[in-house]
């Protein structure tokens, strides 16, 4: 809960003047030992913290689910293994794991999705990237459209859904190999262009640097690049520019 959620508690008379008093009195942050969680991230960003999955302790990742999900109703985990979901779902039964992405989360329902986000990736095998992107975004209360598959290798492909990718209000154009697509995207479109470049590709893409270096030497305008196989990051972003353009549009 953030401190806006409280002010509107408390005028509502569902939180007393002495609950509210001790809720910001709290420190901003709560030391669990292993961890120490920025319980004031959302206050700050506007988004609560984030799991990065991968690595932790079975034990020290329950733990963080759990004073994550008490204190928001919901918690987004990235880049899980199907052991460490098994592991949670045991134990949070309301968890959600898409094996793909690697995205683990228990998801308030009914949420509001706003505005515009297309989420494009050159080939299938750059899919699960997207899907982190993507996903990051929805739960971030963003709508997302997929447009997979469109690589520069049949240009028509992506020509075919050209309107409905300049409709965004961001784009997330998601390539491995060469990754020309986000230079060609840019080249199409008037809003901002993430470029994530994936570590799909042959010797010679040497595990996503060619098309990191690709997608930084763009010659389109409006193209803003994150870390290889970074679909959380591109997501995240996304997120962000969009909630701006829509708060524009009102």
């Amino acid at each position: 809960m953030d401190a806006r959620e409280i002010l509107e508690q408390v005028k509502k008379g569902e939180v007393s003047i002495d609950e509210a008093e001790s809720f910001f009195r709290r420190q901003p942050l709560e030391e669990l030992g292993y961890a120490k969680l920025d319980t004031h991230r959302k206050v700050r960003s506007g988004f609560a913290e984030v799991v990065f999955c991968s690595g932790k302790a079975d034990k020290h990742l329950l733990g963080i689910y759990e004073r994550i999900y008490a204190a928001e109703g919901e918690v987004l985990g990235t880049r899980a293994t199907k052991e460490q979901a098994a592991f949670i779902q045991a134990k949070l039964g309301n968890a959600q794991y898409d094996p793909l992405s690697g995205i683990l989360k228990i998801e308030k329902k009914g949420k509001k999705r706003i505005g515009k986000i297309a989420v494009c990736t050159a080939g299938t095998a750059d899919i699960p990237v997207a899907e982190e992107a993507a996903q990051t975004a929805e739960f971030f209360g963003n709508f997302v459209e997929r447009i997979y598959d469109v690589g520069v290798s049949g240009i028509h492909r992506l020509l075919s859904r050209v309107e409905t990718i300049q409709s965004a209000n961001c784009v997330v154009a998601v390539a491995g190999m060469e990754g020309a697509l986000a230079s060609v995207v840019g080249g199409l479109v008037d809003k901002p262009v993430i470029a994530v470049p994936t570590s799909i590709g042959y010797g010679a893409s040497m595990n996503g640097l060619s098309a990191l270096l690709t997608m930084i030497n763009s010659c389109a305008n409006g193209v803003a690049v994150v870390n290889i196989d970074n679909g959380y990051g591109a997501g995240y972003m996304a997120a962000q520019i969009n909630k701006l353009a829509d708060k524009t549009e009102i």
